[in-house]
């Protein structure tokens, strides 16, 4: 990650619309799952570790950061274990823990499939892999060049590479789709700019007005979600598999 971005992201997570919108769908995934009494928790790329406070309230947290700047800041939460390493480099025993969460970092691993395997190593039988990756590739900008994205997702590339790695879908559904008509027109004059013009980030403070209305698209499909529904498209897919 771009080292001025990751400063903007530890500066805004905990307030920023599309955060805060992302960790209320995330809760709620977790909370409709059957979960072991005080279940083992393992957020691998915790950022910051806003997500560590969220899911300390279902059981015991772990975090993994690569970025010395993100683990510092999750340290200082004072929640749970932060330990500075990557996915490839995780350092637990086979089998340990019953639920991981893997918010939006895919995207920035090269050999995601790699990772997969390494993650499906680390769960315990029947535990369970929730993720979320940008979606929609044709809508690759200079905000995904700004944040070292390798890729974005279709709905059956994550299926086909989880699979197999040894996760069995439990379900999967795109989210942030309200906006996606926004984005689409958004990211189309972004390719149109120069070519020379410096990659420009999408992640910027927002007044609490316009955060607050930015956030209800996300929070509604939030509510959709937790009806069973599935969205057919958007800006982020979630996926929540089981291991096998």
């Amino acid at each position: 990650m771009d080292d001025r971005y990751e400063r903007d992201t530890i500066a805004v997570e905990d307030r920023h619309w599309w955060y805060r919108g992302r960790r209320r769908i995330v809760l709620d995934v977790v909370g409709s799952l059957s979960l072991p009494r005080q279940p083992h928790i393992l957020d691998a790329g915790c950022g910051s570790g806003r997500n560590l406070v969220e899911l300390s309230s279902f059981g015991s947290v772990v975090g993994l950061e690569p970025s010395s700047g993100g683990a510092e800041a999750a340290r200082a939460r004072g929640v749970g274990e932060v330990l500075l390493a990557g996915i490839d480099t995780m350092p637990f025993d086979d089998s340990c823990f019953d639920l991981i969460t893997c918010l939006d970092v895919l995207e920035h691993i090269e050999d995601d499939r790699t990772a997969l395997l390494e993650l499906r190593r680390v769960a315990r039988p029947g535990g369970v892999l929730l993720i979320t990756v940008p979606a929609c590739p044709r809508l690759w900008s200079s905000h995904d060049e700004l944040n070292r994205h390798c890729r974005r997702y279709t709905r059956p590339e994550l299926l086909g590479r989880a699979v197999e790695a040894g996760w069995r879908p439990l379900r999967t559904t795109h989210f942030n789709a309200l906006l996606l008509p926004v984005a689409a027109a958004w990211r189309l004059g972004d390719r149109l700019r120069s070519s020379q013009a410096p990659p420009t980030s999408e992640l910027v403070r927002t007044p609490n007005s316009l955060n607050w209305l930015l956030e209800q698209p996300l929070r509604a499909e939030a509510a959709l979600l937790r009806s069973g529904r599935r969205i057919p498209a958007g800006l982020s897919l979630v996926g929540v598999f089981a291991a096998r």
